[in-house]
């Protein structure tokens, strides 16, 4: 009797897609600032609220678990999830602010394939989230995951090449230490999109 009258459900989906909206947002603007370096001091402010406002939905996440007795799916897949998700934005944001503390000027064909390959996996992301209440669709989620892990090995081969690349043509050595942390950076943020893409096929698999 007790149990009925406690929370249930909550509105965790919306959240997730609220979130994922945010990383498509800071993945346009971090492929942007890639675009034109010019414009840094403004991308990096754009890619700093945003990473704000997905800290506060991640808040309202975290809240809303501890308030409700029953989830739609496993408290701790919703845990792993959300915060997996916030580690992206964690890493874009990482980038805007080694660009302007380094005060790099320019950048590589390389760090903007790279943006690039950001932007397309949050996108797929944000279309795997948006198909987690209707489970029914575990096919079409599935093979948004397998998008995810393809786009992190594609991420994976163009961050090796322009390694090669830079050790063998970049003279100046705080150049090459410079955009060598902007690769690993941009990298990291398509290996975080894996980490949620597993997460997500575990919810579909263990439904």
């Amino acid at each position: 009797m007790f149990s009925r009258l406690l929370p249930r459900e909550g509105r965790f989906f919306d959240l997730f897609n609220e979130h994922a909206e945010q990383l498509v947002l800071g993945a346009r603007e971090l492929q942007a600032l890639m675009l034109n370096v010019a414009e840094l001091p403004e991308r990096r402010r754009s890619i700093e609220k945003i990473e704000h406002r997905a800290d506060k939905i991640t808040h309202q996440t975290m809240q809303l678990l501890h308030q409700t007795f029953i989830t739609p799916i496993d408290r701790d897949e919703i845990h792993h999830l959300i915060t997996r998700m916030d580690d992206i934005l964690d890493l874009m944001e990482d980038v805007s602010q080694c660009m302007f503390l380094y005060d790099i000027g320019a950048v590589t064909d390389e760090a903007r394939k790279l943006a690039d390959i950001c932007v397309a996996s949050t996108e797929k992301v944000q279309a795997a989230v948006a198909q987690l209440p209707n489970l029914k669709n575990s096919d079409s989620i599935l093979t948004l995951c397998k998008e995810i892990d393809k786009l992190e090995s594609d991420a994976d081969h163009v961050m090796r090449s322009a390694m090669a690349k830079l050790f063998r043509e970049e003279s100046d050595v705080k150049q090459l230490f410079k955009l060598k942390e902007i690769y690993q950076l941009l990298e990291s943020v398509t290996d975080r999109g894996q980490d949620v893409a597993n997460i997500i096929e575990g919810i579909v698999l263990e439904s």
